[in-house]
């Protein structure tokens, strides 16, 4: 049967309903995931077309997934982290929403002095367990969404739940319709969608979501859950790991609309930027991140990861404030005590900073050479260079510059007398046996042994 399809206006074959397949043993993809061996990545050639929004979002669950991966945050951090947030989204609400748990009395304590700030991005939502009580407990305290865990793979059907789909399936929209009862939009996670029989189970599941979201006259959101980092973003990848696969199937089969779709990523085999990215690209309006990506095992999709990704797509930021994202990293660095990988992109200490001598040349010329971009001012970091046995004249001069805010006439050059004396004092600390960077306070004490008070304001 033909019609006009609503999503490409184009006379189409009506697209085939399925059905839920109650299979006797789970499928496991043992020739994907041999778990004794690399998961394999399969292509069946088909493609599906890219389709980003007009409108793209972040979503945060640094509150959530990334607080069950740290020390539990105080309430002040949680308040102070909120806001930074809001801050970095923009009037726009680039940033649109942050989950919240609300299971102890610190929690809802956390989630009302968010919501006491009247701000209006992010929007607070929760993250529940699934019963009726809950559902009334952040209903009661303002709470309009709220994330509900429907594990949808047949690791989790059959191995955690000792169910059949059919069983399964019905416990999940039993638990659903409560929500709708007591008006709250559900956030569906359909938790490890990358090892699930998309067409066997997650699709018939997702129509019958749709229906009651109908009936109830209550969006629903489904958000895919790349729970172990397996997707991935290749054009003509089969299920279950196609990225784009997963996103065109929740779109053409069960009519979910891009607003209403979220992905949620993992890092264990380093694509969760670009698999959130792939989903933008394919029609998901929401990638769902946390900050510095901190969660569950490698981590979920960086936060600040996606301001980029947004603005590299979009061709702006939309009103978000990047520079936020060096003051993120310094509140956990400082604040909160969270060690931040040396060589992270754009929060790391080391991100824009060069240790080889011939770079700090190039920098000392144009910093353009060797910096990614203008860092000092979108990120309120400027380009560094770290002294060590490589760093040379160039890079000492580099440094002094830096680390004294010199320019223009101020500004030093490598053939300078105190940058040869400098490098006269490196060399000979190597020649006798060091092997580690000199430390500023190092630097800056023999600067003021060398050229008394020259850099004093």
């Amino acid at each position: 049967m033909l019609e006009i399809s609503n999503k490409t206006n184009l006379l189409e074959q009506k697209s085939y309903y399925y059905s839920l397949q109650d299979v006797e043993s789970p499928n496991l993809y043992r020739d994907i995931y041999s778990y004794d061996e690399v998961p394999k990545v399969a292509f069946n050639h088909r493609r599906v077309p890219i389709g980003m929004p007009e409108e793209v979002w972040i979503t945060d669950t640094s509150l959530r997934d990334g607080q069950q991966s740290v020390e539990p945050y105080t309430v002040d951090q949680i308040v102070h982290l909120y806001k930074l947030m809001s801050k970095l989204g923009g009037p726009y609400g680039i940033i649109r929403q942050t989950e919240f748990f609300v299971y102890s009395k610190k929690d809802r304590e956390a989630v009302e002095r968010c919501l006491d700030l009247g701000l209006r991005f992010p929007e607070v939502t929760t993250w529940i367990r699934a019963n009726k009580e809950d559902f009334k407990m952040v209903r009661d305290m303002g709470i309009k969404e709220t994330g509900i865990l429907v594990s949808c793979s047949d690791y989790h059907i059959f191995k955690k739940m000792k169910m059949t789909r059919r069983e399964c399936m019905n416990h999940y929209l039993k638990v659903i319709a409560e929500a709708f009862e007591t008006g709250m939009i559900p956030r569906c996670h359909l938790e490890d969608i990358t090892r699930a029989d998309f067409y066997g189970f997650v699709v018939p599941f997702v129509n019958e979501l749709m229906k009651m979201s109908e009936d109830a006259g209550i969006p629903v959101k489904i958000r895919a859950c790349d729970t172990m980092g397996y997707g991935v973003p290749y054009p003509e990848v089969a299920l279950p790991r196609s990225v784009p696969g997963i996103i065109y199937g929740l779109m053409h089969y069960s009519d979910v609309k891009s607003e209403y779709l979220e992905w949620h990523g993992h890092n264990d085999f380093y694509k969760a930027v670009t698999n959130a990215t792939t989903a933008w690209l394919y029609g998901a309006c929401a990638v769902n991140c946390s900050l510095l990506g901190i969660g569950e095992r490698t981590g979920n999709v960086p936060l600040e990861a996606m301001v980029f990704e947004y603005a590299s797509l979009k061709g702006s930021l939309d009103g978000m404030d990047p520079t936020v994202i060096t003051e993120i990293a310094d509140y956990f660095k400082n604040e909160i005590g969270y060690d931040v990988p040396p060589m992270t992109p754009y929060v790391g200490r080391n991100f824009n900073m060069t240790r080889a001598g011939i770079h700090a040349d190039g920098l000392l010329k144009d910093e353009e050479i060797y910096n990614i971009f203008n860092t000092e001012k979108i990120l309120n970091r400027p380009a560094s260079v770290m002294i060590g046995k490589t760093s040379g004249l160039a890079g000492i001069a580099y440094w002094i510059n830096g680390n004294y805010h010199l320019t223009g006439e101020r500004a030093v050059d490598k053939r300078d007398d105190l940058v040869v004396k400098l490098k006269e004092w490196i060399d000979d600390e190597y020649d006798t046996g060091r092997v580690t960077t000199l430390s500023p306070s190092e630097i800056e004490k023999k600067i003021e042994e060398f050229a008394p008070g020259r850099f004093k304001n």
